[in-house]
C-alpha cells in the first residue's frame, strides 16, 4: 500500500512539475521556447532590412544586389562591436555610407530611384530566419528603403551578425553568441 501512494504522490509531482515548466514557455511553430529568452532575444540584437522599391521582379533582384554590397560592407564595420550598443554607434555612422553603398548598386543596375536609410526601432511580427523563430516585438533596426519601399524585404540579423549570405553555391554563416543561444533554445 505504501508503494502505491508513494508511485501516485511521485507522478503528481512530476505532472504539477511538468505543467509549471510548461506554463513558462511559449509554444512557436512547435518548438518551445522560454518567454523570457524570446523577450531577451530582441532586446539583445539589431536588425537589417532592405525593403525593395515594389515587388516586381526587377525591383526584388535589385534589391538583392543592393543587398550583397551592403553585408559585404557591413560585416568588416560590426566584426569588432562586442555589444548591441557598440553596434548601434557604428550603425548610425555608417548611415551615409550605407545610404551611397545602396545608391551606387542601384545606379550600377540601371535604377534612378532615390535611398533612405534609417535606424529605429520597430515593430516586427514574428518571423523564422533560417530555422530560427524571432518573436513578434519591438527591434532596434537599420532599415534600407529603395525607392518607394513598399515591396518585399530582404531581412537579417546585422548584430550581432547573422546574416547568411550567397557564396559559390553555400551558404556563409556568421557564428555569434545570438545562433548558440538560439542553438540551445530550439
Amino acid at each position: 500500500m505504501k508503494n502505491r501512494i508513494a508511485t501516485a504522490v511521485i507522478i503528481l509531482f512530476l505532472l504539477l512539475a511538468a505543467l509549471v515548466a510548461l506554463s513558462a514557455c511559449d509554444v512557436t511553430d512547435g518548438v518551445f521556447l522560454p518567454a523570457a529568452d524570446a523577450k531577451g532575444i530582441a532586446e539583445q540584437v539589431v536588425r537589417i532590412h532592405i525593403r525593395a522599391n515594389s515587388n516586381s521582379e526587377e525591383d526584388q533582384a535589385v534589391k538583392l544586389a543592393v543587398r550583397d554590397d551592403i553585408t559585404a560592407y557591413l560585416t568588416s564595420k560590426l566584426e569588432g562591436c562586442e555589444n548591441k550598443t557598440d553596434a548601434l554607434r557604428v550603425l548610425d555612422e555608417e548611415k551615409e555610407n550605407l545610404r551611397y553603398i545602396a545608391q551606387k548598386a542601384l545606379e550600377h543596375n540601371g535604377y534612378d530611384y532615390k535611398v533612405r536609410v534609417e535606424l529605429k526601432t520597430e515593430s516586427f511580427p514574428e518571423r523564422t530566419y533560417d530555422g530560427y523563430t524571432f518573436p513578434a516585438g519591438e527591434y532596434d533596426a537599420l532599415m534600407i528603403y529603395l525607392g518607394e519601399g513598399t515591396g518585399d524585404n530582404w531581412w537579417c540579423v546585422a548584430f550581432p551578425p547573422l546574416c547568411f549570405l550567397p557564396g559559390d553555391g553555400e551558404n556563409i554563416t556568421y557564428a555569434s553568441w545570438v545562433k548558440e543561444l538560439l542553438d540551445r533554445i530550439f
